[in-house]
């Protein structure tokens, strides 16, 4: 039991990885692809408006698969696996992080960047300072089941060969003739998921002064 639950949490360890990063470097992209979607310039919102469809269209099991092998066909080359896998996690969460930002984004008052504007502020300076506070607060909720659709997702990286948390779970399982390895992965999820709910509710009770 011991060296199982020793396993496990190396394998936590690389799904807390794939986690962290695809969420510092979605959430920033998201916020890029956002604004691109609501572009005054036809071409780019349509070329975002389609990367979004796919990306949203489209299985992440999919993706990873395609990011994986499809620069080997058509470039031959080839990439580290845990690369493959965070590239295609934040092309993925960025285009659904970028979809709840443009509802809130779209959610606040046209007004609040005219008085911005009138007070003498720079449309960067009031959309950083006025706006996207507001934005953060009503996004919120949203933003937090993405987030922990993340932290489950983490799994699909087995079918790269990333050996994370589920796969190492499963090796375990078969090795064992057993399902109990299976089980402890789901009390692993189930803590990790709890940190992150109870993270987003401390942030909604920060931003309760936004009403």
């Amino acid at each position: 039991m011991a060296k199982m639950l020793l396993l496990m949490a190396e394998g936590s360890l690389t799904s807390l990885k794939v986690f962290a990063l695809t969420l510092v470097l979605s959430l920033p992209l998201g916020l890029l692809v956002a604004k691109g979607r609501m572009s005054r310039i036809g071409i780019v919102r349509g070329l975002v408006d389609l990367y979004i469809q796919i990306m949203r269209g489209t299985p992440l099991i999919l993706q990873l698969i395609f990011v994986y092998f499809a620069p080997y066909y058509v470039f031959h080359i080839s990439w580290n696996r845990f690369t493959a896998v965070i590239i295609a996690f934040v092309v993925n969460y960025a285009a659904y992080f970028a979809e709840i930002y443009r509802g809130g984004i779209q959610s606040i008052d046209r007004g609040q960047y005219e008085a911005g504007k009138v007070l003498g502020f720079s449309r960067t300076y009031t959309f950083f300072h006025i706006i996207l506070p507001q934005v953060v607060k009503r996004i919120l909720p949203a933003l937090g089941n993405e987030v922990i659709t993340l932290v489950k997702d983490t799994a699909l990286a087995q079918t790269i060969g990333v050996a994370e948390l589920f796969r190492v779970a499963q090796n375990e399982a078969s090795r064992t003739f057993s399902t109990m390895p299976l089980f402890v992965a789901g009390v692993f999820y189930f803590i990790m998921n709890y940190v992150v709910s109870k993270c987003f509710q401390l942030g909604e009770k920060k931003l309760d002064y936004y009403r």
